[in-house]
């Protein structure tokens, strides 16, 4: 295993603390690829698009996007993505990654007043919560449930997908969840219908992660 570089004690909370590792390459949370659960949740939702009627595509937030690996992705298949990050060196190295298609990436802080409710459908989560301080997680779970839209009268609402990460390790990043922890911030605004362990985990999260899906009640 690869020593990591000294880095100056930082806050996660804050953009440099990232910026440095991101200048140094030093990203081992980063899968550098699309994760299976992922392509396999894609695959199973309808076409965007279809000869008789096209489908508007579907608007998925990315959350601290760092080097935005699903973007390509989710285009590809006829999603809507934007992905945002604080940190203008992850930004930086993502907008570098999809040439073109850097536009669906810029700066910006989740919990900031540039992302509005209703402006997404669904949000993905990759290794965003984990690299939250602990003490931010109350605030993630207010704002997930604030930027989703409560289901409709067809029982249609906002969709939480992704990772997250149970480790009960109390230093971080990554931050990992306890047991019933995750439940205990979404289920008063959400129900989680899909929970699956990877196959695919990198290094820094195998054994410790699932895929799950939670819908906005």
């Amino acid at each position: 295993m690869t020593t990591p570089p000294e880095f100056a004690k930082l806050d996660p909370a804050t953009p440099e603390f990232w910026n440095i590792r991101f200048k140094a390459n030093f990203t081992p949370w980063d899968q550098r690829g699309v994760p299976q659960c992922l392509r396999d949740y894609l695959a199973a939702q309808p076409a965007a698009f279809t000869f008789k009627a096209p489908l508007r595509p579907r608007r998925v937030l990315i959350p601290g996007c760092g080097a935005a690996n699903e973007v390509r992705y989710f285009i590809d298949r006829g999603w809507a993505p934007t992905a945002i990050d604080f940190s203008p060196a992850a930004v930086a190295q993502a907008g570098a990654q999809l040439g073109l298609l850097a536009s669906h990436v810029r700066q910006a802080d989740f919990f900031g007043g540039t992302i509005l409710p209703g402006d997404f459908e669904v949000i993905y989560e990759r290794a965003f919560l984990c690299a939250l301080p602990r003490t931010m997680w109350a605030a993630w779970a207010k704002r997930v449930a604030e930027l989703l839209s409560p289901a409709n009268a067809r029982g249609e609402g906002g969709l939480l997908i992704g990772f997250f990460v149970e480790d009960d390790n109390p230093k971080g990043p990554p931050f990992g969840l306890k047991s019933g922890e995750l439940d205990e911030m979404l289920s008063p605004a959400f129900t989680c219908i899909e929970k699956i362990v990877p196959t695919d985990s990198i290094p820094i999260f195998a054994g410790k992660e699932s895929w799950q899906v939670w819908a906005r009640r």
